[in-house]
C-alpha cells in the first residue's frame, strides 16, 4: 500500500490545528518524509506509523519552518542502528550539515547515520527503490525545489511544489500531472494587499488557474498562512473559479491513499 500522510499543512506559523507544511509518503512501511519542522517523530507516532521506519528525507529548502525539526528527530532516533538518507540541493545539504553538526549529531557514537545526498535540478534520483523521482528548481529562494514522483506501478504521476510562486516549468517535464500537491498561503486579496507575497508564494485564485491550464487532475493545495485573517472557504471558493477537477483541501494528519481511482471520481474528497 502506498499512502500520503500530511504531518502539517501551515505555513511559517502554525495555526492552532495547523503546523508548518510536511508530508510523509507511506511505501510499504518505509518511510519518506518530505521537509521536517517541529516534532517530526511525535506526528509520525500519531499517524499510527513508526518513526523508525524513515527512509530517506527530502528538504525542499532552508527555511527554518522546513528543517528546524531536523535535529530533534535524529536526537530522537539516535540510539536506532539505522540510517536515514538526505536529499536536498547542494545548499541545503551543506546547512543541515552544518545544523546538526551543531548538535554533535553526526558524531560516531549516534547510531542513526545520517547519508547526505546532494540532488541537481532535473536530475533523475532513487528516492526509495520503488519510486522514480526528480527535482526541479523553484524561485522561492536560491535553495528551493520541488518535486516529481512518478508511481509506476499505478501509473500515477505526483508533483510537490514546495514552496513557490507560480512557477510554469514546475509542469514542463510532468506534462498534465495527475496530483498536484502546491502552495497555496493565501487568498488573491492579500496579494493585491502585499504584492510582494506574489515573488514568493502562490494565492489560492493564481493556483485555481494554473492547475486547470495544466490538466491537472486532482488538487490538494497545502501550506496556508497562519498569521492572516482568512477562512479555508475562501480559498476553496477562489480555486473554483477557475478549476473544474477534484480537490481536497487536507487538515494536518489526514491521509489519503495513493492509487489511480483518485482520478475516476468527481468532485471534492
Amino acid at each position: 500500500m502506498k499512502e500520503l500522510c500530511f504531518l502539517g499543512t501551515g505555513g511559517s506559523l502554525p495555526w492552532r490545528d495547523r503546523n508548518n507544511a510536511s508530508l510523509v509518503l507511506n511505501l510499504k512501511n518505509d518511510l519518506i518524509l518530505i521537509d521536517c519542522p517541529g516534532d517530526a517523530f511525535g506526528k509520525i507516532k500519531k499517524l499510527d506509523l513508526d518513526p523508525r521506519n524513515i527512509y530517506s528525507i527530502f528538504a525542499t529548502h532552508i527555511h527554518p519552518d522546513h528543517i528546524y525539526g531536523l535535529p530533534a528527530l535524529i536526537h530522537s532516533l539516535m540510539l536506532e542502528e539505522m540510517s536515514i538518507y538526505l536529499y536536498g540541493s547542494e545548499e541545503t545539504i551543506q546547512f543541515c550539515k552544518k545544523l546538526l553538526d551543531l548538535f554533535n549529531l553526526l558524531d560516531k557514537k549516534i547510531k542513526c547515520r545520517v547519508r547526505f545526498k546532494k540532488v541537481r535540478p532535473d536530475q533523475l534520483f532513487e528516492i526509495h527503490p520503488f519510486l522514480r523521482s526528480y527535482a526541479v528548481k523553484t524561485p522561492h529562494t536560491p535553495s528551493s525545489m520541488g518535486l516529481y514522483f512518478d508511481f509506476e506501478e499505478e501509473d500515477l504521476g505526483l508533483i510537490f511544489s514546495g514552496d513557490t510562486p507560480v512557477y510554469l516549468p514546475l509542469f514542463k517535464k510532468s506534462g498534465s500531472p495527475d496530483i498536484l500537491i502546491h502552495d497555496c498561503s493565501a487568498p488573491s486579496r492579500y496579494f493585491k494587499k502585499y504584492p510582494s507575497l506574489s515573488k514568493m508564494h502562490t494565492s489560492s485564485l493564481d493556483l485555481g488557474k494554473i492547475a486547470q491550464q495544466a490538466g491537472v487532475r486532482f488538487l490538494i493545495p497545502i501550506h496556508f498562512f497562519g498569521e492572516l485573517d482568512y477562512s479555508l472557504d475562501e480559498i476553496e471558493k477562489e480555486i473554483r473559479k477557475s478549476y473544474k477537477n477534484r480537490l481536497m483541501i487536507p487538515r494536518d494528519l489526514d491521509k489519503l491513499r495513493i492509487s489511480r481511482s483518485l482520478l475516476e471520481e468527481d468532485g471534492e474528497t
